[in-house]
């Protein structure tokens, strides 16, 4: 029995465009003469739809790409993903849903069964769950149908503590074969935890899993596909390519030896960086991007992704120095967009700082230098990315990373603007290390930028250190209470960090959270970003100390 994967990066809520890409995969498994075609969580309508689905036209309409699927499916076992109307008089409107067609004949649904409802995911906001688990025969097999997190309360890797296993009820049904349909969101070493699971349900079930993963960036969160087939003594048998749409043909009855990968999350990490930049243009219809490039390693590495995403052709870099900017900064700039073939503009900018300080003195008169001048360079670059922006088509990326972000260090208005946050959810640390993968076949980021102290340059001598303890220090921080959630002691328990040192970083991380609420969306590539998924009141009483 043949096996056809199609790991498909659809674009949310366009419904035609997206079973068009599954009709077409039809087609090609049935010149490969496949026997089952199975698609991701969702297919026809891409995930998560969120409040799409409020909307009965939307949901109209997906029952009705469903028909086309049908008619499609000849002499085809197809299970694919959608959303289906809950037709009881009590509960959620609606079901997320595996459809099960033969030979243009739909056999039924699988409602998924156990609804995530944290961090990323508010499925029980829409879906009431579906409590049976099936089996569905064909060709002599008896095959088990689970959508994504059904499997994963199996290896107890969920927030929710959920009351029932679907994967031990499934075991009671005694599959051949299990298809899981998914839509699992990437994020940093995410792919070995998958293995993990994956391969404990198949040896729960002692038969072959075949997990399909829709790949794509929808907003702010990266899809890295990396579909994977396990055998019954759960053994990695074969995994689809990451980051891009790709297929598998499996064959069931042939004997594969066993699969092994090289763990590369950095790789991954600037692959799933890359993919976020081009999904969020190509969805949107956009093409081209502009960046201020600063001579610091932040924007280095987002105008590299910017690169590698959208193409040297599509990418314009500013350069605007003020009176504190270094001449190696400049230098380093010009040296970087040259080697990535990218335009770079210098428009300097003391002048108009000149400008806004003398039309200011007599408000600012008598008090000392402090942020207030500061942040007028920065606003007045972010004046003039958002003026070229508006004249010229060009979405500017934001480059502010996660540890500027936690610590309120960047600027409202200025260097926060922009469409799309490159590096939102990316921390120094993790920044440096991606530069260094980027420079390792030849160097692309001088290494002058990857070496100096960072600064803002917006003061004479500036280093961030002057206000921040060092950033190894501030991320252990940031991924014990944010990404963690441990209290202050734990942290200092764990890093074994200076208690006074813990508390102020922890008090600035809710000092600045107004800040966050106003940039621009950021990709999600950790297990909790500041933006999707996490849900904190900027006005509070807990850190107060």
């Amino acid at each position: 029995m043949l096996v056809y994967v199609a790991q498909l990066n659809p674009k949310i809520g366009d419904l035609r465009l997206n079973t068009d890409k599954i009709i077409n995969a039809i087609d090609r498994a049935r010149i490969e003469k496949a026997d089952i075609v199975l698609f991701p969580e969702a297919a026809i309508c891409g995930y998560p739809p969120e409040d799409l689905l409020l909307y009965d036209n939307f949901v109209n309409k997906i029952e009705d790409e469903l028909q086309r699927v049908i008619e499609a499916s000849k002499d085809l076992f197809i299970v694919i993903g959608t959303i289906r109307k809950n037709n009881k008089k009590t509960g959620k409107p609606l079901s997320n849903s595996a459809a099960v067609i033969f030979d243009k004949k739909l056999l039924g649904y699988k409602d998924k069964t156990l609804l995530p409802t944290y961090d990323v995911f508010i499925e029980k906001r829409y879906f009431q769950p579906g409590l049976e688990q099936k089996v569905f025969e064909y060709k002599g097999k008896k095959i088990g149908v689970l959508i994504c997190e059904d499997v994963w309360a199996h290896g107890d890797n969920t927030i929710s503590k959920y009351e029932i296993d679907p994967v031990l009820e499934m075991e009671k049904l005694k599959p051949d074969l299990l298809l899981n349909l998914s839509a699992s969101p990437y994020c940093f070493e995410k792919k070995d935890v998958r293995k993990q699971i994956f391969s404990k349900v198949a040896k729960t079930l002692k038969c072959p899993q075949i997990m399909c993963n829709q790949v794509g960036a929808n907003d702010q969160l990266v899809f890295d596909g990396h579909s994977m087939y396990f055998d019954k003594e759960g053994q990695l048998i074969t995994i689809a390519k990451g980051f891009v749409e790709d297929h598998m043909l499996i064959d069931l009855e042939k004997p594969m030896p066993t699969f092994t990968y090289i763990e590369e999350p950095i790789k991954d990490l600037y692959e799933a960086l890359v993919l976020g930049v081009k999904d969020y243009f190509r969805k949107l219809n956009l093409s081209k991007a502009c960046i201020g490039l600063s001579g610091g390693i932040d924007s280095a590495l987002v105008l590299c992704i910017a690169q590698d995403a959208l193409g040297p052709h599509n990418v314009l870099a500013l350069n605007m120095p003020s009176r504190y900017s270094s001449l190696s900064s400049l230098e380093d700039s010009h040296l970087l967009a040259d080697t990535l073939r990218i335009e770079l503009l210098d428009i300097p900018i003391d002048h108009m700082y000149q400008q806004y300080l003398d039309l200011l003195s007599p408000i600012f008169a008598g008090k000392s230098f402090d942020t207030a001048e500061e942040n007028l360079q920065a606003r007045i670059r972010g004046m003039i990315l958002m003026a070229v922006s508006n004249k010229l088509g060009h979405i500017v990326l934001s480059t502010g990373n996660k540890s500027e972000m936690a610590m309120g260090y960047v600027t409202l208005y200025g260097d926060m603007c922009g469409g799309l946050g490159v590096l939102n959810d990316v921390s120094k640390s993790l920044v440096y290390k991606l530069s260094k993968w980027v420079n390792r076949k030849k160097e692309i980021i001088p290494n002058k930028i990857i070496k100096k102290a960072p600064s803002a340059e917006l003061k004479a001598d500036q280093k961030d250190q002057d206000t921040l303890p060092k950033y190894e220090i501030v991320d252990q921080v940031i991924d014990g209470y944010v990404e963690d959630h441990l209290s202050i002691e734990e942290i200092v328990k764990k890093y074994n960090l200076e208690l006074e040192t813990v508390k102020e970083l922890v008090e600035r991380i809710h000092l600045a959270e107004y800040k966050r609420r106003q940039g621009p969306p950021g990709i999600r590539v950790s297990k909790k970003a500041f933006s999707k998924g996490r849900f904190l009141p900027i006005v509070q009483g807990w850190i107060k100390d």
